[in-house]
C-alpha cells in the first residue's frame, strides 16, 4: 500500500491530533494545579497542618498515575485490535466526563471523607483516559506521517502537553483575577474543571472527520488475506499486550527509563514550583507570580519541542534525548536558587530553561516509541513504556519533592532527585538503538545497541 498521503491531510491529522491532547491535557493538568492551590482545603479536613493536607492533596494526583499503565493496557489492546482512532476517541470522551464531574463534586465540609473518596474515584478515571489517548495520538500522526519527517509530526502531538499546561494556567489565572480568595476557594476553581465538557464534542468531530491510519489499514489487509474468518486487525488469538510483553520486555522496560528524567522534572517544573512557591511552608509568593511563571515556560517550551524532534528526523532521536537529560540534571541545581530570588523573572528563567531541556527529549519521544514496537503491538508496546515511565517519574515527583523539603528544609534534596532521574534517562537512552530510519510497516523495532 503507497504511503504517498497529501501533506493536507498530514497537517490535519496532526492539527487535530495537537487539539485533543491540548485538551486532554488540560484536563489532566488543571488537577494539579488545582491540587497545589485549592484541594487540600476542599477536599480535606482543615484540622490537617498545611504540609500534611499539601501532601494528602498530591497522594490523590498521583493515583491518576498509578491508572495510567492500566488506561495503555485497556486501550492498548483496544487500538491493536480494531484501530487507533476508536481507541483515541474513546479516550477523549472518557476524560470529558470525569473532568467535567470532578468540577461538580461537593467538598469536605458536605459530604465528609465521601468527597475525597470520590475525587479519587474521577482522578482515576482521568489517569484510565491519559493512558490511552497518548498512543492514540501519536500513532495516528506517526503512522500517517512520511518517514523523514515523523518525529516533527509525531510532535504535534506531544506539544498538547505544554499547551495544556498553558490553557490550564491561563484558566485559573482568569478565574483567580475575577474572584475573590474566597470565591475561588469555595466555586471559583469549578469552572476550569465544567468547561472541559468541550472535550466530548472534540472527540465526536475526530470521530466523524479523521480517517485511520495507513500503517493499520495495511495491518488489516494483512489479517484478512492471512486469516479471512478473523475480524479486521486480529492477527492472532493472543492479545496484543501480553504478545508485546512476550517479544519486547527489554524496549518496554528500557523506554520507561528512557522517560523518568521527562517525568519526574515535568511535574515539579509544573505542579510542585507552584505549590512551593505559593504555600505557606514554601515561600509564600502570590499564586499568579507562580502561575504566570509556569505558564511562560509552557509557551517556550512548544517551539523548543518542535524544534527538537525536527532535528531528530535528520540526526537521530538518541543524541538529542541524552543531551537533553545531561543537560537538566545540570539545570537541577541552579532551578531552585532562582526560584528562591522571589523575582517573577528569574522564576521564569528557571522553569522556562527547565522546560526547554526536557522539550529536547519530550519531543522525538513520539516517533522514537512507535519506532521500536511492530505495527501489531505498537499501541500496546509504546503506552506499556510510556505509562510505566510516568508512574515510576512522575506520578510521585510532587509528592517526593514535597517529603524531601520537609525533612531537610531545603530545596538542594530535590535538585539530587531530578539529577538522579536524569542519569536514569542517560542510561536507558545509552543502551537504547537508534530507530529514526525504522519503517513503520516492519514488524518490529530495535532495541539494545549491537542487538
Amino acid at each position: 500500500m503507497s504511503r504517498e498521503i497529501p501533506i493536507q491531510s498530514i497537517r490535519k491529522v496532526a492539527l487535530a491530533a495537537l487539539a485533543g491532547t491540548s485538551i486532554e491535557w488540560y484536563d489532566f493538568f488543571i488537577y494539579a494545579t488545582a491540587a497545589a492551590l485549592v484541594f487540600p482545603s476542599v477536599f480535606f479536613s482543615s484540622d490537617m497542618p498545611p504540609l500534611v493536607g499539601l501532601l494528602a492533596s498530591f497522594s490523590t494526583f498521583a493515583v491518576g498515575f498509578v491508572a495510567r499503565p492500566v488506561g495503555g493496557v485497556l486501550f492498548g489492546h483496544f487500538g491493536d485490535c480494531f484501530g487507533r482512532k476508536r481507541a483515541l476517541v474513546s479516550a477523549l470522551m472518557l476524560m470529558g466526563v470525569a473532568t467535567t464531574l470532578i468540577g461538580c463534586l461537593p467538598g469536605y465540609g458536605v459530604i465528609g471523607v465521601t468527597a475525597p473518596a470520590l475525587l479519587i474515584l474521577l482522578r482515576f478515571l482521568q489517569g484510565l483516559a491519559i493512558g490511552g489517548q497518548w498512543a492514540g495520538a501519536v500513532l495516528i500522526v506517526t503512522e500517517t506521517a512520511p518517514r523523514n519527517s515523523r518525529g516533527f509530526y509525531g510532535s504535534f502531538a506531544q506539544a498538547g502537553a505544554p499547551v495544556g499546561v498553558v490553557l490550564a494556567n491561563l484558566a485559573f489565572l482568569i478565574v483567580t483575577s475575577n474572584v475573590s480568595p474566597q470565591a475561588f476557594v469555595t466555586w471559583g476553581w469549578r469552572i476550569p474543571f465544567i468547561v472541559s465538557i468541550a472535550l466530548i464534542g472534540l472527540a465526536l468531530y475526530m470521530q466523524l472527520r479523521i480517517e485511520e491510519t495507513v500503517t493499520f489499514r495495511a495491518l488489516q489487509a494483512r489479517a484478512g488475506a492471512r486469516t479471512p474468518e478473523l475480524k479486521p486487525g486480529r492477527e492472532a488469538s493472543r492479545s496484543p499486550v501480553l504478545e508485546a510483553l512476550r517479544l519486547h520486555p527489554r524496549q518496554i522496560v528500557l523506554a520507561a527509563g528512557a522517560f523518568m528524567a521527562v517525568q519526574v522534572t515535568f511535574y515539579i517544573l509544573i505542579a510542585f514550583v507552584i505549590a512551593y512557591g505559593t504555600s505557606s511552608a514554601g515561600l509564600a509568593l502570590p499564586r499568579e507570580t507562580m502561575l504566570l511563571a509556569v505558564l511562560i515556560a509552557a509557551v517556550v517550551m512548544v517551539p523548543a519541542l518542535l524544534l527538537s524532534a525536527a532535528f531528530s528526523d535528520r540526526y537521530g532521536r538518541r543524541g538529542i534525548y541524552i543531551a537533553g537529560a545531561t543537560a537538566l540534571g545540570i539545570w537541577a541545581f541552579a532551578l531552585f536558587p532562582l526560584i528562591e530570588t522571589r523575582s517573577l523573572l528569574w522564576i521564569t528563567v528557571a522553569v522556562s530553561v527547565g522546560q526547554v531541556f526536557v522539550a529536547m527529549m519530550y519531543g522525538p519521544q513520539a516517533a522514537f516509541l512507535s519506532e521500536m514496537f511492530g505495527t501489531n503491538v505498537r499501541y500496546s508496546g509504546a503506552s506499556l513504556g510510556y505509562q510505566l515511565g510516568a508512574i515510576a517519574g512522575g506520578a510521585l515527583a510532587p509528592l517526593i519533592a514535597t517529603a524531601i523539603l520537609a525533612r531537610y528544609e531545603s530545596s538542594f534534596g530535590i535538585s539530587v532527585y531530578i539529577a538522579a532521574a536524569c542519569l536514569i534517562t542517560v542510561v536507558a537512552t545509552a543502551l537504547l538503538q537508534e530507530t529514526y530510519r525504522t519503517d513503520l510497516n516492519e514488524e518490529g523495532g530495535r532495541v539494545l545497541r549491537g542487538s
